[in-house]
């Protein structure tokens, strides 16, 4: 993936040297495998600091809400299509954006790796399809598809939507894929069997936030969880507060959720947090023909009323 990275110091630096941006969003290398981390260059010179692989998950729409200054910002499939939706709920003007496509064909999911190599990694490289991982006294070569975070491998907008300048060609869409198999499999249980499925799920949960932290829809100044005039929900790790905690998370955001897997990457517990969201997506597409950030001229379902709307549901 070197090249692309060096499309995208190019393109930096030109951007940064011209002043048609004040600042570029990318990635840097991280200070362990696999982690890269995100990096705001505001010189032309350090550039060089920006790399690209498929450890670059974390979606970078997640710092652009509320900016004043121009950006140029660097966007995969899923991002580009987070920053369309914040570009309609007037988080940021397009005029402020100078967006850098990159066809994507998916991070790769650290856990995973760790889980088949089962030593501690040193340094991670990537070519041809293949990750190859080294430590200490060992090397091991993994196939990048196997290695996939799990949204990526039901990815289905792997190209930006959206793009001022894109630094390599499209790649393959993939069409083969069923998005919402696992959800299929939690509708068709009997009621008791989904509540013991998601009382499971959230077992380990924590209440560190850490998906609401790196969810780019998760904007607001203030989280209902952390009102207090009124207390909408407790913070403790009780079952019922965990629960009203994820469940309302995920209403909020309906309609909006690219399946961009931020929620998941950032879990320090594994929870599969996309479960919630890829039910709502699910019913969005089946009620509204509605997928997230694919257009700037067409406002999300649930912000919106039209008298064909479906309502078998009201009583």
């Amino acid at each position: 993936m070197s090249e692309y990275a060096e499309k995208i110091r190019g393109i930096a630096k030109k951007l940064l040297d011209d002043g048609t941006v004040d600042m570029v969003i990318g990635f840097r290398k991280g200070t362990m495998p696999l982690i890269n981390e995100p990096c705001f260059v505001k010189d032309a010179a350090k550039v060089d600091a920006l790399v690209w692989d498929s450890s670059c998950g974390v979606n970078l729409a997640n710092y652009l809400p509320k900016r004043k200054e121009k950006i140029g910002v660097v966007a995969k499939g899923c991002d580009s299509r987070n920053i369309v939706t914040h570009i309609v709920e007037n988080q940021i003007t397009r005029e402020q954006l100078y967006i850098i496509g990159v066809p994507c064909t998916g991070m790769v999911d650290r856990r995973k790796i760790r889980l088949a190599v089962g030593k501690e990694i040193l340094s991670v490289s990537e070519a041809d399809g293949k990750i190859t991982v080294t430590g200490d006294g060992y090397e091991e070569v993994l196939d990048k598809q196997e290695m996939l975070q799990d949204n990526c491998a039901i990815c289905i907008h792997r190209n930006p939507v959206i793009s001022d300048e894109v630094i390599a060609d499209p790649v393959e869409e993939q069409t083969d894929v069923d998005r919402y198999a696992d959800v299929k499999a939690v509708e068709a249980m009997d009621p008791e069997a989904r509540w013991n499925h998601f009382e499971q799920l959230l077992d380990g949960c924590i209440r560190c936030y850490a998906c609401r932290n790196a969810c780019p829809l998760c904007y607001c100044p203030t989280c209902f969880v952390d009102e207090s005039q009124p207390q909408w929900v407790g913070k403790s790790v009780d079952k019922t507060d965990t629960r009203t905690f994820h469940f309302l998370r995920a209403y909020h955001c309906a309609g909006r959720c690219t399946d961009c897997g931020a929620c998941e990457r950032a879990c320090p517990v594994g929870i599969p947090v996309r479960q919630f969201t890829k039910k709502l997506e699910k019913d969005c597409k089946e009620l509204f023909d509605w997928e997230a950030g694919m257009s700037l001229d067409v406002r999300p379902p649930l912000d919106t009323y039209r008298p064909e709307d479906p309502d078998e549901f009201i009583k």
